[in-house]
């Protein structure tokens, strides 16, 4: 393989032949070269694609994993209004929800006997929340299924839940682990430049504070995923830095299991629906999403492994395309997903693992069940099969969807400031 990339290079701009022929020798490439590679065109441009390819093949091999996963968010009442957020409802608003803990730990049941081996759990920021109901709900998981593992809170909801028990982070955080808190996911990043995010999402976590939950919660063994929303109001620059960033944070702490670039959508987001901002842009391009990518693998190699793709933002063959782009990563079944659901991604909440194994299949790639910290769990070679019991389900609407879930009576957020 590298004989053949090797050969391409006498074609290719020579700036760009050095940077990628340095990537190749496992040297670090620095900010102002991944700029460089972000105006590749032409040869150069499918020159990354396959340095990518090559660095994941020598990082993590050709197996491409996925998890059995089911999202459970839980309200879409938020305090906050950031303009890339279809998901979230004032509230005062109509269509605002709130599922009671019960509830919550039936889903995590009801995923868990169709072979779940995580329940991801996010959701909006509701005012007057008690401090205790994070911890609450992994303890009432934890003590119906055990052995399931908890990815849920992002540093936001850590932050906000440090706030309304009045304590410190640390704190929160060592009482979230002992509840039963496995990992966090590393959402709520999407630009981490200050000036930016006062654009995007004012008011919401600063960068300073993400990064303080994040390296918080590595330091007590709680392992988090990263990300990145790209295409919407940043540069290029923006995204570089970021991955820069997370690089830094990886070096010190160790404990990011996966890097997810993700695709704004822009569909419903109040920020492109109302044009809040000059310039404001549709999500990126097709080029854009390969470029991406492949440039966080390059520029991620030796600190994340593991580069995983959104399905559900990108769509099923989009997700293949990028899986020769550097991606090693199919992500989650998801089974209920809300949040780019209701901003307007056009492609379901749920992916069956018989639908996932046959398109890595069609890539001539391994596919393999992990679990959350990328432990594999079983691959399947050789076109090896066997049934799964999500594989039996015929669609999502049998799990509910978030347009039937806001219209149910029974889970309607009541303010608790009304009499």
């Amino acid at each position: 393989m590298t004989m053949n990339i090797d050969s391409l290079f006498k074609y290719a701009d020579p700036i760009i032949s050095e940077i990628l022929n340095n990537a190749l020798s496992d040297k670090e490439i620095s900010a102002k070269e991944g700029i460089e590679l972000y105006g590749a065109d032409g040869i150069n441009f499918h020159l990354i694609g396959l340095v990518a390819d090559e660095i994941r093949r020598r990082r993590v091999g050709d197996t491409v994993s996925y998890v059995v996963n089911r999202n459970i968010n839980f309200t879409n009442v938020c305090i906050k209004q950031c303009g890339f957020c279809a998901f979230s409802r004032d509230f005062r608003e109509e269509e605002g929800y709130f599922l009671p803990t019960e509830e919550i730990v039936r889903r995590a049941k009801e995923a868990h006997q169709v072979g779940a081996t995580e329940v991801c759990i996010q959701a909006g920021l509701p005012p007057d929340m008690k401090g205790d109901l994070y911890e609450n709900i992994c303890r009432e998981i934890k003590k119906e299924i055990p052995n399931i593992h908890i990815h849920g809170f992002s540093p936001e909801e850590i932050l906000y839940g440090a706030d309304r028990s009045n304590t410190t982070i640390d704190e929160f955080l060592k009482r979230m682990k002992e509840a039963g808190v496995g990992t966090l996911p590393g959402t709520s990043a999407e630009i981490l430049d200050q000036k930016l995010r006062d654009k995007i999402s004012p008011g919401r976590i600063s960068a300073d504070n993400w990064e303080k939950v994040i390296k918080t919660a590595h330091k007590m063994g709680i392992k988090t995923t990263s990300t990145m929303m790209f295409g919407h109001l940043e540069t290029i620059e923006h995204r570089v830095n970021h991955i820069v960033k997370l690089r830094e944070i990886q070096k010190e702490t160790g404990g990011f299991t996966e890097f997810v670039p993700l695709n704004f959508i822009h569909t419903e987001a109040p920020m492109y629906k109302h044009q809040l901002h000059e310039g404001i842009r549709q999500g990126g391009s097709g080029n854009d999403v390969l470029l991406t990518h492949a440039i966080a693998r390059i520029m991620l190699n030796n600190s994340i492994d593991n580069l995983q793709m959104s399905w559900v933002k990108e769509g099923q063959k989009m997700s293949q395309l990028l899986l020769m782009w550097g991606a090693n990563d199919f992500g989650g079944t998801l089974i209920n997903e809300s949040i780019s659901t209701s901003a307007g991604s056009e492609y379901g909440q749920l992916l069956k693992p018989k639908e996932i194994r046959r398109m890595v299949r069609e890539i001539k790639r391994t596919p393999a069940e992990r679990d959350t910290e990328y432990n594999i769990l079983k691959k399947f070679e050789n076109g090896e099969e066997e049934e799964d019991k999500l594989d039996k389900i015929a669609n999502a609407s049998q799990f509910g969807s978030y347009v039937e879930l806001v219209k149910i009576n029974k889970f309607n957020y009541k303010n608790p400031r009304r009499k």
